[in-house]
């Protein structure tokens, strides 16, 4: 079977770095494309070369359409308006779409669904296995417990995350919706100052920190009567995330276009 030729959106950043690392180290997977801003200084640069794994022969560009062109897949934790762009690009290229991007909105989220009815898009919130397997636990437990008990999410990443509730703070708060079959837009509380009031019941709750360098951490807490119960997840590697990216492009790989989860990816879905 070929290697499936994967692209990398911001090559040249943390995340895009640790992509080209993995393609570089996993089977069945290689490095077809590397796209960077115009006018960025590592235009032109070998993109094995600036990641530390060699020559790879792939130079970062700014033109996308060529690199999509002769792609299986792409890869991207960019930002919402380049997401949207690069989804429509795929389709074009009728080529995997693999969103790890957060922040977007319902707008967005229409235009990449749409671009979904021909290229083969995987979108998820977070792409680790464990919180992937978290948000599954924590909408059985919102099921079970049901309303009596107060939902709270709380985050913390490092200081330059530009988007607050984080992505998988979201997803968990999707989960916990599902699990009580509610509208999480409906029944979320993002800020709470001055005089609030008692807490609203059945409401979900989130909050979210941020400094230094911490990669991402969850916690879900469930709150009865005399008891608490705390579902969590720490990342301690960002390399998580790539490598639950480049598993979801070799799983969408040959399947038809349609818009995906990481739950589909590990059969964890209903």
């Amino acid at each position: 079977m070929s290697e499936m030729g994967l692209v990398v959106v911001g090559a040249a950043g943390r995340m895009g770095q640790t992509l080209i690392r993995l393609i570089h180290e996993t089977r069945g997977a290689r490095l077809a494309g590397a796209i960077e801003r115009a006018g960025a200084p590592t235009l032109g640069k070998d993109a094995g070369e600036l990641a530390g794994v060699g020559t790879l022969g792939v130079a970062i560009t700014d033109d996308p359409l060529p690199a999509f062109a002769k792609a299986d897949g792409v890869l991207d934790f960019s930002v919402p308006a380049a997401s949207v762009e690069f989804a429509g690009y795929a389709a074009q290229a009728r080529i995997v779409h693999v969103i790890g991007t957060t922040g977007c909105s319902p707008q967005d989220d229409a235009a990449i669904k749409a671009a979904a009815r021909h290229a083969t898009i995987v979108k998820s919130g977070n792409m680790s296995l464990g919180v992937n397997l978290l948000s599954v636990l924590v909408k059985q437990a919102a099921r079970a417990l049901g309303p009596d008990y107060d939902i709270e999410i709380l985050e913390m990443h490092h200081r330059q995350k530009v988007d607050a509730p984080s992505g998988t703070a979201l997803l968990l708060g999707e989960a916990a919706a599902a699990g009580r079959e509610i509208a999480l837009a409906e029944n979320s509380v993002r800020v709470r100052d001055g005089q609030t009031g008692a807490r609203r019941p059945g409401s979900i709750g989130f909050a979210s920190l941020r400094g230094g360098s911490v990669i991402g951490e969850h916690s879900v807490i469930i709150a009865g009567a005399g008891e608490r119960i705390v579902l969590s997840h720490h990342a301690e590697d960002r390399a998580l995330f790539g490598r639950g990216a480049i598993t979801a492009a070799l799983w969408a790989n040959g399947r038809k276009p349609g818009l995906y989860s990481m739950l589909d990816v590990l059969g964890l879905g209903e």
